[in-house]
């Protein structure tokens, strides 16, 4: 079986892009939930605009993949980009996240946006 490799110059873009905090956490988050904005504004108690900055990196990237529910976006790991292998390989080594989705879960907030 061949495996998918990509260009390093792609891959470093890649892990300087992970390398981020924020942008880790999402993905990781992303592994196993499928998010809006809104939950991350809350996750992270940051503003929308940061919070949609970093979604359109991950995005641009073709790391997060976006679908249409009505007004709202859902973002989702884009699990059939080239790059999924690298950052699943990487996401093993991550904590689980699942933890800040129950919290939402408990405050009511997940997504309450999209009800």
């Amino acid at each position: 079986m061949l495996e998918a490799t990509i260009e390093i110059e792609r891959a470093a873009l890649l892990l300087k892009l992970l390398g981020d905090k924020t942008r880790l956490t999402m993905v990781k988050m992303l592994d196993s939930n499928d998010c809006c904005v809104c939950e991350f504004v809350e996750v992270f108690k940051a503003s929308q605009p940061a919070i949609s900055q970093h979604v359109r990196k991950l995005k641009d990237a073709g790391i997060v993949t976006e679908t249409r529910r009505g007004q709202w976006i859902i973002y989702s790991l884009d699990k059939s980009s080239d790059y999924y292998p690298l950052v699943q390989s990487l996401l093993q080594h991550i904590p689980n996240q699942n933890y800040r989705i129950k919290e939402l879960e408990e405050q009511g907030l997940r997504i309450s946006c999209c009800e």
